[in-house]
């Protein structure tokens, strides 16, 4: 039985406005089947996006969501989340919006440990401006910021997410849906900030320039530089060189949520109890 995405879509904003092959509506349909899966209503789900591609991610979703400015979905999503500790509030952000303009914003909500999955679309590009660089191009490709190729080091989002202390953090593509829809899942189940790295084409403003002019290229390339993170942890450091493992990265259940430890100051203001001790920060979520 084929699955009717249709009670969770704004059917009058669809189609989209993505470009034909683009690997957003892949991620768009594999987080809407995550959600129906763990039965989830729609009233108890707040989506927030920037700008860029990713940005309309919120436009075509039937849940309560905002569309924000540039580098601010965190920063508004803790927002929302402390106010409605209950809901599952998602954030969805492009590689430059989360790690560019939002990267101090992304930073502290690892940091914090807030309960908020954020979904970062990395294409390796700024595509809805016309290819400039991100912070995850790739040295040496072409963009059009750098025509001579990138010299900027590649930024790796997982990396970063973990040592700010992100307790569940995780990386896959849009090539394999279902993997995708488990990962999905696993997040939204996950009670702490958790960081999805999710890797995806742009043929048009990235692959086109750089020798992939097709969507089915450019899906190759992003096929042949990842590996699961079972493989890339047997392999040697030379081997490792240029590949991005996927999979659950980290998942830590231990760490204490940040919404959880709110009420607790909120306790404290109220009269209803003393400061907090150490104790109070080392229970388990």
């Amino acid at each position: 039985m084929a699955f009717n995405y249709e009670n969770y879509l704004r059917l009058e904003k669809v189609p989209t406005l993505w470009c034909w092959g683009c690997g957003d509506g892949v991620i768009l349909k594999a987080f809407i089947r995550a959600v129906d899966k763990l039965g989830i209503s729609k009233d108890d789900v707040c989506v927030v996006s920037g700008i860029g591609c990713s940005g309309r991610f919120s436009s075509y979703v039937d849940f309560n969501t905002v569309h924000t400015t540039h580098g601010r979905t965190v920063a508004f999503a803790t927002g929302i989340k402390l106010m409605n500790p209950d809901k599952h509030v998602i954030c969805v952000a492009g590689d430059g919006d989360a790690l560019a303009i939002g990267g101090n914003h992304t930073i502290h909500g690892c940091r914090r440990n807030i309960d908020i999955t954020m979904i970062v679309i990395n294409n390796f590009i700024y595509g809805l401006t016309n290819s400039q660089t991100s912070p995850t191009t790739p040295q040496g490709m072409w963009t059009v910021s750098q025509k001579a190729g990138n010299i900027d080091p590649t930024f790796n989002a997982t990396d970063l997410a973990i040592a700010a202390g992100a307790s569940f953090v995780a990386r896959e593509s849009m090539i394999d849906p279902k993997k995708l829809e488990k990962i999905f899942v696993k997040a939204l189940e996950h009670r702490g900030f958790a960081f999805l790295d999710v890797l995806s084409n742009c043929h048009i403003n990235l692959g086109r320039k750089n020798k992939m002019a097709s969507a089915m290229e450019n899906l190759t390339w992003i096929d042949n530089i990842t590996v699961s993170k079972k493989k890339y942890d047997s392999m040697s450091e030379e081997e490792r060189k240029n590949l991005l493992p996927t999979g659950i990265l980290k998942e830590d259940t231990e760490v204490r949520e940040y919404c959880d430890m709110y009420a607790e100051i909120q306790k404290v203001h109220q009269g209803k109890r003393k400061t907090l001790t150490q104790d109070d920060f080392e229970k388990k979520i």
